[in-house]
């Protein structure tokens, strides 16, 4: 009896020495540096730190806090609430992949580069609210494969296009300018048909167009409006493009005129009028070269210049010998031509206008 009472006093004590342990490890692992008024992140802490605690101080995430924070690479939760940073760089988290939890709200952040977020193989719980963020692209949670909490609340962003393989479990939405039109369509089928939870769903309502602000961005009736809404302010408000009707393109257009160069479709729309215009131009003169050939061809004679004729008068009285030469026949002949000539012509006053006849008769009279 004496036995059992002995070890089960000494299992006890055991018990409380190992809790006692645990919790002294706890307290070496973990590091409170809040309101310290850092403007980098302290190189002297701990390597084998899990928990880091930099919240209400100046941080801005540089490169060269980056560069200090790929020192705790057994960090399971890192807090930077209510910093500076403004952008978050490629590769910021890169070696903390035992990182559980990340957390920067409250901060300036506007820019997300693609690769931010890169090597956060094991982050679970993202916390990204009251940011100045305007939109996501999809391809920055693409690293984030087990990541089960996402927060958003209290940015600007008025649409998101969510991610393939997003196997979120709770997502934070409210607090955004939501934009409930053609661009919220697959952000609210996600949110219909995945296991998602949507929290403070009663509060996460639409902001524009005006007859949708009392719906909330789960249940609003899908439509697709061709105006787009006026923005919140010049800076923080990012409208959709909804390019159902040709009204709506082409006010983008004129709007983005001034900033964006032309799209392919206006250079392939120049190109096909320049071929109709130069294939109509070959057709016309294919066919207007024949008549054009013809009209040429029949102003190919010209009329009889005046010494021609003098030369032919000069031969016929300059050279008598020669109508003695020609035999009584053709003389016939041709006085017989000359007179069927002579039959139709009209008797006006005796004379002949033609000077081929004229020439025939002084011909005939020498």
């Amino acid at each position: 009896m004496k036995v059992i009472c002995i070890t089960i006093l000494f299992c006890l004590f055991s018990m409380l020495l190992l809790s006692d342990e645990r919790q002294t490890s706890k307290t070496e692992v973990q590091c409170n540096l809040t309101e310290k008024n850092y403007s980098v992140i302290p190189a002297d802490i701990k390597k084998d730190v899990i928990i880091l605690d930099l919240s209400y101080n100046q941080i801005t995430l540089n490169v060269k806090d980056t560069r200090v924070l790929q020192r705790y690479f057994l960090l399971t939760e890192l807090y930077l609430i209510q910093n500076n940073v403004s952008i978050l760089h490629n590769d910021s988290f890169g070696n903390l992949s035992n990182l559980e939890i990340l957390n920067i709200c409250r901060n300036s952040i506007s820019i997300i580069q693609l690769g931010a977020f890169v090597g956060l193989n094991k982050l679970k719980q993202l916390y990204l609210c009251q940011n100045k963020i305007l939109q996501l692209s999809a391809d920055i949670f693409v690293p984030l494969r087990n990541l089960r909490l996402l927060n958003l609340q209290g940015n600007f962003i008025s649409y998101f296009d969510v991610p393939q393989l997003f196997h979120l479990e709770f997502i934070i939405l409210y607090g955004n300018p939501w934009n409930c039109s053609c661009s919220l369509f697959n952000l609210q089928n996600w949110l219909n048909t995945s296991n998602v939870t949507l929290e403070y769903e009663n509060i996460t309502m639409c902001r524009h167009p005006d007859d949708l602000k009392s719906y909330n961005i789960k249940t609003f009736k899908a439509e697709c409006h061709s105006k787009f809404p006026s923005p919140i302010t010049e800076d923080l408000y990012v409208q959709s493009i909804c390019n159902s009707t040709f009204n709506s393109s082409l006010n983008n257009l004129t709007r983005n005129s001034g900033h964006e160069p032309f799209g392919k479709s206006w250079t392939f729309l120049i190109g096909v009028v320049v071929t109709v215009l130069i294939t109509s131009l070959l057709i016309f003169i294919a066919i207007k070269c024949p008549i054009w050939y013809n009209i040429l061809l029949s102003y190919n004679h010209h009329r009889l210049e005046e010494h021609e004729v003098e030369t032919h008068e000069d031969g016929c009285t300059g050279n008598p010998s020669y109508l003695s030469q020609i035999p009584d026949k053709n003389s016939e002949e041709t006085t017989v031509i000359f007179e069927q000539l002579h039959s139709f012509v009209v008797e006006d006053d005796g004379y002949i206008e033609d000077k081929y006849i004229d020439t025939h008769e002084l011909c005939e009279e020498n």
